[in-house]
């Protein structure tokens, strides 16, 4: 695994060990991706040694991982509901339902 990171400017790709976060023009390849990258004519490909030992997970990416799973999986608090019946005249749309990023909404009758 390795990290493509490129400068149009000075016409150069650098493939690198993996990047901490997330950059524009950067974009992490397999190692065979990585073993057969070639450049445009005239660009410079500078390889710097990848340490094979620093891809494996430490302690702390397993601690981080499993705080993550942890926090997913915790049961969201009750919604309140709101009370049956017709909403009052005049009154906004009332949240019925949601599904990920989608509501249903029950209009106020007239």
């Amino acid at each position: 695994m390795a990290t493509l990171t490129y400068v149009y400017a000075d016409s150069t790709a650098v493939l690198g060990p993996l990047a901490t976060y997330a950059e524009p023009h950067c974009y992490d390849l397999c190692a065979p991706h990585s073993e057969r990258l070639t450049a445009p004519r005239g660009w410079e490909v500078v390889r710097l040694a990848v340490d094979p030992a620093a891809a494996r997970p430490t302690g702390d990416d397993l601690e981080a991982l499993a705080d993550a799973v942890r926090e997913a999986a915790r049961t969201p608090p009750p919604r309140q509901d709101p009370p049956p019946g017709p909403p009052p005249r005049g009154a906004d749309p009332v949240e019925v339902a949601r599904r990920g990023h989608l509501r249903i909404l029950r209009s106020p009758e007239p």
